[in-house]
């Protein structure tokens, strides 16, 4: 079989001496700067002339010369093949590079923000195994790849008798309707009550961000507000929409209300979980939201990222609720509760938004991957998500009793537990005078990785913490990871 060899080379004059040399040039110049790429087969000696011009011996030169500088390999009964090479030196930009792009997206506190989970990579761990208690993560190992493998299967034989297509923008339709099956999903976990045609599929929650920022910000004049501390990639979207972003305190019972500036566009909040300190808006504080937004003509943008593990008795409706559908964007995640490698979110529009938010998704991306959406869609449908999020919460339930009892009995000189009823991680309050930045340096060499509270706030932080995530951490790691934290604590 002939390689599909398709760099344009410029052929030599006929009977020129020089046809060796020329061919030599155009195909390490091609090589180098990575038009050939390491692997690409080179034509074989006897198609040399259809394919450069030349005589099979004068190719034959060529790649001897080429093989003895390193750039291409010769396999016995196989080819020619261009060579791995070392990468290049990465050189710096120069000023007329850097002037053309976004200078937004050059600002040292966005790109922190959107890279808010990495840790100082100049730290190296002492042992192979690290206990993990960043925020945001899970542990993949627990979920049934078996079964969703066996599922997206099933729906994959179902669309090779259907001849491609592009789908809806807003989420796929027919046989195992996503939209569907988010309706079902979250009015059982959420009590979330919609139709099919409210809700708009997205490339998980960031992309649900990115979309309500492209249709709610008018850039110079929204505004913004945040809670502080909060979700550093959410207000990012809505910064690079052209947002002026407003951050607003957060207490014991959630966003306060009462630090909402009159001019307030748009408020994003997470009423169920706070983000990272994991408090539960009350009863009380959501009525004075949702009727702060009708009163000023705001919307508010309600961030469920983590809702499906409930461990209190009374489960505390969503902010989405019936009466409050007309203000509030619901934005769910797939990536908690089953992969964050799916890329899966959605949206929960009010009536009068859907089209334009639709319209937007088009225009970003067309749709989601329509296999991915079949998969995911009869994995929910069969009832596959409601088994998993039932083991799971058992699973963080007990995850989380432990961390909450190590914290009462061996760390009450150092740190005062943040209650919370939802999710996948607790926080804590730092006693007065204890350095958590120092331990956390000294905890990343003993393999334990640990986020201090301070990385969330856009203002200067008024107190210090620890956030525990509980998502990628099994029993047995959560006590050795809070003894190490108790040991350096205490020297």
């Amino acid at each position: 079989m002939d390689p599909l060899f398709e760099i344009e080379m410029e052929r030599p004059i006929p009977g020129s001496r020089d046809a060796g040399r020329f061919l030599y040039r155009q195909l390490k110049d091609a090589i180098q700067d990575g038009r050939l790429a390491a692997g690409t087969q080179l034509p074989a000696g006897r198609k040399s002339a259809a394919f450069f011009g030349v005589s099979r011996n004068t190719a034959a030169e060529v790649y001897d010369r080429l093989s003895n500088e390193g750039l291409v390999v010769a396999r016995h009964g196989s080819g020619t093949y261009v060579a791995d090479l070392p990468p290049e030196p990465a050189s710096l930009p120069s000023p007329a590079s850097t002037y053309r792009l976004n200078t937004f997206w050059l600002q040292e506190d966005v790109t922190t923000a959107m890279g808010f989970w990495r840790d100082d990579l100049s730290v190296v761990p002492r042992a192979e195994t690290v206990m993990d208690f960043r925020p945001a993560l899970i542990d993949p190992r627990l979920f049934p790849f078996d079964v969703y493998r066996r599922v997206s299967a099933k729906q994959l034989r179902g669309l090779e008798k259907k001849p491609a297509a592009y789908k809806s923008p807003q989420g796929n339709q027919g046989n195992f309707h996503l939209r569907e099956a988010i309706t079902n999903h979250i009015a059982l976990t959420r009590a979330v009550v919609c139709r099919s045609d409210d809700v708009v599929v997205t490339a998980g929650a960031q992309q649900a961000f990115d979309l309500l920022a492209r249709i709610l910000v008018t850039p110079g004049e929204t505004v913004v507000a945040v809670e502080d501390p909060g979700y550093p990639p959410m207000r990012v979207a809505f910064a690079a929409a052209g947002a002026r972003i407003v951050p607003v305190e957060v207490d014991e019972e959630g966003l306060v209300v009462d630090g909402l500036p009159a001019s307030v566009g748009v408020i994003c909040v997470c009423p169920s979980h706070q983000f990272p300190l994991g408090i539960t808006m009350s009863k009380r504080r959501r009525a004075a939201l949702v009727d702060f937004a009708r009163r000023h003509a705001s919307v508010i943008v309600e961030d469920d990222y983590d809702g499906e593990f409930r461990f209190g008795d009374n489960p505390l409706q969503s902010l989405r609720a019936s009466d409050a559908a007309d203000v509030v964007f619901y934005v769910g995640t797939f990536s908690k509760c089953m992969l964050p490698s799916l890329r899966l979110g959605f949206v929960v529009v009010p009536d009068w938004a859907r089209r334009t938010l639709v319209a937007a998704k088009n225009c970003l991306d067309w749709h989601c991957s329509t296999p991915l959406q079949t998969g995911v869609s009869a994995f929910i449908a069969e009832g596959h998500l409601a088994r998993h999020v039932r083991k799971m919460r058992q699973i963080y339930s007990r995850r989380r009793q432990l961390l909450y009892a190590l914290l009462r009995r061996d760390f009450s000189d150092w740190l005062e537990p943040i209650p919370s009823l939802y999710g996948m991680h607790v926080a804590a309050w730092a006693r007065d005078g204890v350095d958590l930045d120092a331990a956390i340096q000294a905890l990343a060499g003993r393999s334990v990785k640990i986020h201090t509270l301070g990385r969330y706030h856009l203002r200067q932080s008024p107190r210090s913490g620890l956030v525990f995530g509980y998502g990628a951490v099994d029993l047995p790691e959560i006590e050795r990871g809070l003894a190490a934290l108790r040991g350096v604590l205490v020297q």
